[in-house]
């Protein structure tokens, strides 16, 4: 299963449902850099540091950071959905889908 990185606004309850589908999920708050206003490309950093895909419902910072910062453990994007329990079964099946995520820009999005 992947190994991800949760950035501040990510919800909680999102990441307890990939942990659950057996996904490594790491969260700003749990690797102590909370409330610091750290900026996205070294949320980046950190997580490509840690071999860890960053997931995020900030997708237009970090499609521009995909472009300009390629080499990175991965970018999963995704729209806001407030049915969690949907939300991270597209996440799995997306992430589950690839053979890597190295480099990889995943873009999740909501059902019309």
């Amino acid at each position: 299963m992947a190994r991800l990185y949760a950035d501040e606004q990510y919800p909680l309850p999102i990441v307890e449902l990939l942990r659950a589908l057996g996904h490594d999920v790491l969260t700003v708050q749990e690797a102590g850099k909370a409330n610091q206003r750290i900026p996205d490309a070294d949320i980046l950093t950190f997580a490509t540091s840690e071999e860890r895909a960053v997931i995020t419902e900030n997708r237009k910072d970090f499609f521009r950071l995909h472009r300009i910062q390629p080499d990175h453990a991965g970018i999963i994007a995704c729209t806001n959905d407030r049915d969690w329990e949907a939300l991270a079964n597209r996440i799995h099946n997306a992430i589950t889908a690839e053979d890597f995520l190295k480099g990889k820009l995943i873009r999740v999005v909501r059902p019309v």
